[in-house]
Formats: structure tokens, sequence, C-alpha cells
């Protein structure tokens, strides 16, 4: 049976079909917790003990319970995770008739399964900017639940060698969606009609399924719902947080966007976001020590929370034979010599003592050698913070897939050890 935190992360996935739904809705529960909202632009203010605040940057997050001590002698305990996940995005001008149809034009955003993506019903969802009362360019979140959007499959009787040989889809010329009939109006005429009349400026929308998030399994004991990866990291990243008692050191959760497609961003994790983020408290903390970040660097540490690859009963083979990780099975460790992921002995040692005090069990993860190996944000922020990181992830399955599979007693699991980590242990 599923638990109130897989209950709660449900909840989460439902109101984040896009990056800046998910900093919507983190933002949301954060200030409901007494967190307030900062201004990254506005003039610095001196940071207290206990003091719990955050800041947001276009579809990425960070948040703060300032520590008892200062950073330099306490340092930070950072949960990070990304907010996006594969999709279909829709083009600057998305346009096309053919055959009779209006269809909408899309790039491939991230490592998209694509053929999960056919015979779904498909709502967008993300960011417009329109023109504000001020004359500015405003942004609003957008959400149309409704299934306006579906890429249908070819019939078998006119691709008969499908099953034998597979679907093969071609992205510019097999992904647009059939939106309506020839003649109904261009997307940009139908977006303003959505927002109520705006001046439409630009967009960052993408499709969406609508079937919702659930437990499922005779037993309850799965997860199936779309953006697993990695918004599942995500809300634990969250609730940790909000349920984690204050400590010495400063408790820190850091979101991004962008992972899916490498992290080269104003707010991905590869640029200067959470580096800024902890300096700046360091700087501003009331009783600021000498050494500053120096010194706060190795007190500190980084859980990279990515999802892990599940092992699949009918591909079991795709596993490396002693590191195969079940769902329900605990938090997953990955690890890979040439720091795909950033985990080493130390930060393993110090992750599976977390879990034994939790009595949490504790899987290994390590792709099997003649295949390659996917990363996180785990390896940019160690590289560019030179903090102790490891990476881990609850397990899953269809990773990638428009509509994805974990365990229902996972995110508990996860959620005992996450607390335990941001309270200094």
């Amino acid at each position: 049976m599923h638990d109130t935190a897989t209950a709660d992360l449900l909840k989460f996935i439902e109101a984040s079909p896009s990056p800046f739904h998910c900093v919507e809705e983190t933002a949301r529960q954060l200030r409901k917790a007494g967190f307030i909202e900062m201004d990254e632009a506005a003039a610095p203010i001196e940071v207290k003990a206990g003091q719990k605040a955050f800041v947001r940057r276009s579809g990425s997050l960070f948040a703060y319970r300032a520590g008892t001590a200062s950073p330099a002698s306490a340092g930070f305990r950072i949960l990070g995770a990304h907010t996006d996940s594969p999709n279909l995005r829709i083009k600057p001008r998305p346009d096309v008739t053919k055959s009779g149809y209006r269809q909408w034009g899309v790039e491939t955003y991230g490592g998209v399964l694509l053929a999960t993506w056919m015979d779904r019903d498909l709502g967008l969802s993300g960011r417009v900017y329109v023109r504000g009362a001020d004359g500015k360019p405003e942004a609003r979140l957008f959400r149309c639940d409704k299934p306006i959007a579906r890429i249908p499959n070819v019939a078998i009787h006119l691709n008969r060698e499908v099953n034998r040989k597979g679907m093969i889809l071609d992205k510019q010329k097999h992904l647009p969606p059939m939106v309506g009939l020839e003649g109904v109006e261009n997307f940009s005429q139908w977006l303003r009609g959505e927002m109520g009349g705006a001046e439409i400026l630009s967009w960052d929308l993408g499709l969406m399924d609508l079937q919702a998030p659930t437990v499922g399994g005779i037993d309850e004991s799965f997860i199936f719902a779309p953006r697993l990866d990695n918004q599942a990291s995500c809300y634990v990243s969250l609730t940790a947080l909000l349920a984690a008692k204050p400590a010495a050191c400063t408790q820190v959760i850091a979101l991004f966007d962008h992972e899916e497609i490498g992290s080269r961003s104003h707010s991905g994790a590869m640029g200067a976001f959470l580096k800024d983020s902890l300096a700046r408290i360091e700087r501003n903390y009331e009783t600021s020590e000498p050494g500053g970040m120096e010194r706060a660097i190795p007190n500190s540490t980084l859980v990279s929370l990515d999802m892990a690859h599940g092992v699949h009963p009918n591909y079991a083979d795709k596993h490396e034979p002693n590191h195969a990780p079940v769902l329900n099975g605990g938090p997953v460790i990955k690890e890979h010599v040439e720091q795909r992921y950033a985990t080493d002995g130390e930060s393993t040692a110090w992750f599976r003592d977390l879990c034994r005090a939790q009595n949490v069990p504790c899987q290994d993860f390590v792709i099997k050698t003649n295949l390659a190996c996917g990363s996180t944000i785990g390896p940019i922020s160690a590289a560019e913070l030179g903090i102790k990181t490891i990476d881990i992830g609850n397990p899953m399955l269809s990773m990638h897939s428009i509509r994805e599979q974990a365990g229902a007693n996972d995110t508990a699991y996860l959620l005992k050890v996450l607390v335990h980590a941001l309270e200094g242990n």
C-alpha cells in the first residue's frame, strides 16, 4: 500500500506539467512554510541563523534555511535535482497545413522516447510572454488541460513490417501533432484567445500527457506518472527541507532547469546560480568568519538526486548482473569510475551510514562496461564548487517515456535519509 509521501508526490507532479510550474509549486509550498522569496537583483540583506528564504531564476530555484553556525564553520548540506523532462516543444512559427489538417511544428527537448508520444491525448503547458499593462514583457504560466493535440500512429495495414522491424520515427516528418482541420485559427491566434486577448510576444511551451499520475499494480506497489525523471527528486528535496530540523549547517535545495539538454544555460547547473547563491549566504551571514567559502567548501556535502535505472524483467540483460536495482528496494547509489556520476568511496561510505542509521535499504548501480553512461548535475556541480558529492536516485522503469514507472515505497525511504542528511549527520 502506498503512503502519504507517495500521494503527495503524485499531487506535486500533477501540479507541475512544465519546469516553470514545478518551480511555482515548489515556491508555493515554501511560502506556506514561512520561506521568504528574495529578489536576486535586490541589495543583499544580513543572513541570520534560522532564516528561511528562496530565489528563483526562470525554471530553476534555490532555497535555504540558514544554520545556527556560520557556513565557514558548519558548511552547507545541499540537495540538487532538475525540474525539466524530455518532451516536445512548440516551434516559434509552428503552423503547418497538410492534407487538409492543421498541425503544429515541434522540436524534441532532451532524449525523448519518441514512440511513447504516439496516440496520446496531449495538452500544452509552459510559459508565455505577453505585453504587460506597463508595456513591458510579462511572463505568465500557461496550462491547457484539454486534449487539443494528438500524434496518430499509421495503421498497421499501411505499415505491416512495424512489429517485425520496429517503429522508426523521423522527428521532422512524423512528430507534428494534429490539432484541427485546415482553416482553423493559427497558433498565435488560438494562444491569444486562451490568454484572454493579451498580446503574445513569445513562449516556452511543450506538449504534455493528460493522463493523471496514479498508483498501480494489484498491490499498489507502483507509481505510473509523467516526469518522474526528475520531478520525483524535486519533490523529495523540497519535502526533506520542509521536514528537517534546524541544524548547525545551512540546509539548501537547488533545483535546476535544462539538465536534459546539458545544463548549459544561465539557469542550468553549469551556470553560476548555485555558486553565487552559496557565496551570498556566506558573505552576508551575521557572524561571518575568516576564510569564508574556502572553509565552507570542505565542510559541505552535495547530494545530486536523479532517478536511477531499475532492472527491467524483460530486459534484465541490459544491467550489470551485480548492480541491478529493483523498484521498492530503496535509494540507489550511482557510480562510474570516469565520473559520469560524482560518487566516490568517501561519499558512498557517508551515504551508506545515513541509510543504515535510518534502517533504509540501499542499492548500487553501475552501467554495463560495454554501454555508454549518462550523467547528471552531480559532476558539473562537484567540479564547479569543489564540494564532496554523491549521485543517488530512486529506481524507475520507462525512463524518458511520456509515462514512467517507479516504486510506491521508495519515496518514503529516500525522504528519511535526506532529512537525516540535511540535519548535519
